[in-house]
């Protein structure tokens, strides 16, 4: 078994410009997800090359097997794992291995060499061989923020993919109902747009206490927009914005042993300020907002009909911390990561990863909306 050490980071706080909520505390984590539950109270992870295991709360890593399939933890979420009701660990992720962006800003429209598809893999021995890897969207897709089983066992995977014509991203999602051997891609979700950056973006969802899926889409236009599906996800009918107000960048949705759903994003606006909105450009059709100085998080107990007051949990003068996860290590125990945290714009990285117990979250929330 190869060990990897983890490394040492700053605390949070003592990043230059960056202010963390005293509910939060540093996590001792040498990456910033996705994790797994594992066996025997462990983690599971993976890195470009193999799958791995941590007995001490991700400080260390050892190797369990190879997992070479064109997934890499540097572009957040790119990849994920899901346990399968019969035992199969099943990943679904961007084969950067044969990532190429490539646009024509004169034409609005990709180019014919622009190409990262989005594939699955499952393993029938805890990851040791894998097997079933097939692409379930050809052509160029991009990062995706939701990956789960449903009660009933079955699997769903939200995504994104580049259309045409003129360019533009809309959202779907693939369903499993025989453990990750197969799979089936619903309706397109389509909102219009036009831009590399412009569209149904990056989808986040989540079970619903009576059986549906609430997926959360970023748009450019103020908000996200939610989308229903009353059938595991294999069709999408009901689509409209949502009251939750949104940059142009993702959230992170997950529904916890509670029973509550957890969402963390950036805010159209920093708390007690306005953000400037973009011009329109070859990145969008439409003027705005991008804001990533400022991560958020809200509580539902209805299943997303309400939330909480939003409450800030970290914020980067100047920087970012955007691109979300969020991982339940124990019911109430929160490991909340940002993929991209830099001191200025796109420059200096520093991660961003906390710890924050959920009972915390609701009572600071709840004394926040009463002031």
């Amino acid at each position: 078994m190869q060990a990897t050490s983890s490394v040492s980071a700053q605390p949070d706080s003592a990043v230059e410009g960056r202010w963390v909520h005293p509910l939060c505390t540093p996590l001792a984590l040498d990456r910033s997800g996705p994790f797994l539950d594992g066996p025997d109270g462990r983690v599971l992870s993976a890195t470009a090359d193999a799958l791995q295991v941590s007995a001490d709360e991700g400080q260390t890593w050892s190797d369990v097997a190879s997992a070479c399939h064109g997934q890499h933890p540097r572009e957040p979420g790119s990849f994920y794992l899901v346990r399968a009701q019969d035992g199969a660990l099943v990943m679904v992720y961007l084969d950067l291995a044969n990532y190429r962006f490539s646009w024509d800003d004169e034409a609005g429209e990709a180019k014919d060499d622009c190409h990262l598809e989005l594939r699955a893999v499952r393993s029938l021995d805890g990851g040791k061989t894998w097997v079933d890897r097939q692409t379930l969207l050809d052509g160029y897709n991009a990062n995706f923020f939701g990956f789960i089983r449903l009660r009933n066992g079955r699997l769903v995977v939200v995504a994104e993919h580049l259309a045409s014509q003129p360019g533009r991203w809309v959202v779907c999602s693939f369903t499993s109902a025989d453990h990750g051997h197969s799979w089936e891609r619903s309706n397109l979700i389509d909102l219009g747009g036009r831009g590399h950056h412009d569209g149904a973006i990056e989808p986040t969802v989540a079970e619903l206490s009576d059986g549906r899926l609430l997926m959360l889409i970023r748009t450019n236009l103020e908000r996200f927009w939610q989308a229903f599906s009353e059938d595991g996800g294999r069709t999408w009918r009901t689509i409209q914005p949502s009251a939750l107000d949104a940059s142009s960048a993702p959230g992170f949705l997950l529904r916890l042993q509670s029973g509550r759903l957890l969402l963390v994003w950036n805010r159209l606006h920093p708390e007690g300020g306005t953000w400037p909105r973009s011009q329109p450009g070859p990145a969008a059709e439409v003027a705005a907002s991008w804001h990533r100085e400022e991560l958020s998080a809200a509580l539902s107990a209805d299943d997303g009909r309400s939330w909480t007051q939003a409450l800030v949990l970290a914020r980067q003068q100047g920087g970012q911390l955007s691109y979300p996860y969020a991982f339940e290590r124990r019911p109430g125990e929160l490991w909340i990561t940002a993929g991209f945290a830099f001191r200025k714009g796109w420059e200096n990285p520093v991660p961003l990863r906390l710890g924050l117990r959920e009972d915390e979250l609701l009572a600071a929330a709840v004394t926040a909306s009463c002031h």
